[in-house]
């Protein structure tokens, strides 16, 4: 495929439309009961779209908006990103929760961020868990949250909080490198990957997240020196201890297989523990030069080698299985020949032998940033039409929330106009569990007074459930809403719906048998 063929063949795809989804309230006790029944009647298909933006802790980029914020004022910022994101018509949020061996939730092992009071190890006060209050609000509304985490950095060059007694470069000061002006965990020592692992672990068990989630932060990319050369990371230590204790790889490979042991420990982790929470790594976005070869100049796409240079061999670990989707970064403009974003999808899409699902990140924050390139909103319309286009793909995800918080660029009004203007569900995950859940049981009742229907319902089977699908028609148009657990009720308040379909999705994406009823024709019986 060329790239002409492969630019136009994204471009083609269009969005389709229906309404914001709505959550029911209480209708008053006095009712009756009207019987159901079954009609012959297929509601439509619901879209399946990874729908995603990073929130960024980290320097506070994205929340909370400054250190040092009540807790009201960071719980009111961050209760308008999520309801943002419902509005725009997402899934899913990537919440940042350990940028530094630093922590954004009550963690027994990192000391408290910055970004959260202004002092590292100094937590909120009035007391709160913003972990614990982005899940549960995250799941008021029918959104996925995926837990953010880098395994390796341990201090910013930026931060400006005095470094806690409780943090590692002062609890284990052996694990941590001074590189450049940042301080990093040695990628090389074990013990590192166990803390890793133990503090993914604390995790998973505490909180009810549904994905954990690593970006592009693996050995540093290189910091240089005065006369401009890139400083070798010190890892000398470690070296030494493998090539003594036998180790017959070059330490370019046995860098990259430090990466990739922790890469299948943490996957292996999380479905051992509760297999129900994805896997995702967000890599930079070309693997290394040459690849695909018809978008390289002289065997180098980028100018940057994140296989030899961040020791990332990001296509084992997809073709490995060692995660559930990856999410290169495909920062660069789809006309931009030397890194065209559709060809680089493409290529990615072509090395996917284990069906995972890929699900791009686009650089959102350049819309209408002077200092990173400027981008028109509609680039970000035309990548998410031209990912669409491409069998395989699984969704997308913003680069940050705050553009679209903004509306830089008008990126939040195209959005709903033109590519969300109907919601999705995030794609399913069968090899994890292909179980669907129950047909819901749905009833019917009518308050005496007012008039008013409401539907209820309450799931069935083994599997459990994680959102409600509930469609409703009018003539031949049907209205999708995707509802959250919590939800098993819902006002009719239009008279001119004839039918109404609920179905449950469970944690693995797989939506189970519908139940459909016909509303006029029960109310004429009656």
């Amino acid at each position: 495929m060329n790239i002409k063929t492969i630019l136009l063949s994204g471009l083609l795809a269009i969005a389709s439309s229906a309404a914001i989804p709505t959550i029911a309230t209480a209708v008053p006790a006095q009712t009756q009961k009207i019987k159901l029944s079954s009609q012959n009647i297929i509601p439509p298909t619901v879209p399946r779209e990874f729908r995603g933006a990073w929130i960024a802790t980290v320097l506070n980029i994205d929340w909370p908006s400054r250190s040092g914020l009540t807790t009201q004022q960071q719980k009111t910022e961050l209760l308008a990103i999520l309801d943002r994101a419902v509005a725009l018509k997402l899934n899913a949020v990537v919440f940042q929760i350990r940028p530094a061996a630093d922590a954004l939730y009550n963690s027994p092992y990192d000391p408290w961020s910055e970004s959260i009071t202004g002092q590292m190890g100094k937590p909120p006060t009035p007391f709160y868990d913003p972990l614990e209050f982005a899940v549960t609000e995250a799941h008021k509304r029918g959104l996925e949250l995926h837990a953010w985490f880098n395994p390796y950095r341990a201090y910013h060059a930026s931060s400006k909080s005095p470094i806690s007694p409780k943090h590692i470069s002062k609890t284990q000061p052996e694990l941590v490198k001074q590189y450049g002006k940042y301080l990093w965990l040695d990628p090389g020592e074990k013990a590192v990957q166990d803390l890793t692992i133990k503090v993914i672990q604390d995790v998973i068990n505490r909180y009810d997240i549904d994905g954990v989630h690593i970006d592009d932060y693996f050995y540093p990319y290189p910091e240089k020196d005065k006369q401009g050369k890139n400083i070798e990371f010190p890892d000398q230590t470690s070296w030494q201890k493998y090539v003594s204790s036998g180790g017959k790889l070059n330490r370019s490979d046995w860098r990259r297989e430090n990466v990739n042991t922790l890469i299948q420990r943490i996957y292996q982790t999380v479905k051992s523990q509760k297999p129900w929470v994805k896997v995702g790594i967000s890599p930079f976005g070309v693997w290394k030069p040459g690849n695909p070869p018809q978008i390289s100049n002289n065997n180098n796409s980028t100018g940057f080698n994140p296989y030899e240079q961040l020791y990332a061999d990001s296509r084992k670990w997809l073709q490995q299985g060692w995660l559930d989707y990856l999410s290169p970064q495909l920062y660069w403009r789809i006309e931009q020949t030397a890194q065209s974003y559709p060809v680089l999808l493409n290529w990615w899409l072509t090395q996917n032998n284990q069906n995972r699902l890929i699900i791009p990140g686009l650089y959102t924050s350049r819309v209408a940033n002077p200092s990173q390139q400027n981008w028109s909103a509609q680039e970000i319309i035309y990548q998410i039409r031209t990912t669409r286009g491409f069998a395989g793909t699984g969704g997308h995800i913003h680069f940050s929330i705050k553009p679209l918080i903004e509306n830089k660029g008008g990126i939040s009004n195209l959005l709903p106009q033109e590519v969300y203007t109907q919601p999705a569900l995030t794609p399913a995950y069968p090899w994890l569990n292909n179980q669907p859940p129950g047909k819901p049981e749905l009833t019917i009742t009518k308050d005496q007074k007012s008039g008013q229907l409401q539907l209820n319902w309450q799931a069935k089977g083994q599997q459990k459930t994680q959102l409600w699908v509930l469609q409703t028609q009018i003539g031949n148009e049907w209205k999708t809403n995707i509802l959250p657990l919590e939800t098993t009720s819902y006002l009719l308040t239009n008279p001119q719906i004839q039918n109404v379909a609920i179905s449950a999705v469970s944690r693995y994406g797989i939506q189970g048998e519908i139940t459909v009823m016909g509303v006029k024709e029960n109310l004429i019986k009656k």
